[in-house]
């Protein structure tokens, strides 16, 4: 983005932007690259351990436990969680009034929302039974549904995270 005259947009994206904190990210020669690796550390571990769970969950290895399996991934998950909203901010407070009118950017965070909503979901309905499908065989058909819907959302959301920088 061409910032010759400054940022243009809202004042609230032109105030992150031109923040010391937006200034310092733009202007080091290693923060910026540290951030974004950290990001992308974060999405490995996120949608690298959801990924293996929704692979169980559609019927691939059932003779996994999924219950199990559940406990060993789902700190791998909040961790790269923990990774990924902090840096994301960063890397946003960088260019916040670019991201903010980048069409891919947007449907990211669309796709986001539904994947966390999807999650929740998961976990509020037939996640909560797992203990009574767990020891092998094939989920029942809601979370393999939602199985499948959080694969092709999170592979979207990185797929639209991937493609900000070439629109």
């Amino acid at each position: 983005m061409d910032h010759s005259q400054g940022p243009l947009g809202p004042g609230w994206l032109v105030a992150l932007e031109t923040s010391g904190l937006g200034e310092t990210l733009r202007q080091s020669l290693w923060l910026y690259p540290l951030v974004e690796v950290l990001h992308i550390l974060g999405l490995a571990l996120l949608v690298g351990s959801i990924a293996a769970f929704d692979l169980r969950l559609i019927g691939l290895h059932a003779g996994l436990p999924a219950q199990a399996l559940s406990r060993l991934l789902l700190p791998v998950a909040v961790a790269g969680f923990a990774m990924v909203v902090p840096t994301g901010l960063l890397l946003f407070v960088s260019e916040a009034t670019a991201l903010a009118g980048n069409p891919a950017f947007l449907v990211k965070m669309g796709l986001l929302v539904l994947a966390l909503a999807n999650i929740a979901l998961f976990h509020r309905g037939a996640g909560r039974l797992i203990a009574g499908w767990g020891g092998g065989g094939k989920p029942p058909p809601a979370a393999r549904a939602a199985g499948a819907a959080s694969l092709l959302l999170w592979i979207a959301v990185l797929a639209s995270g991937r493609l900000i920088a070439y629109l």
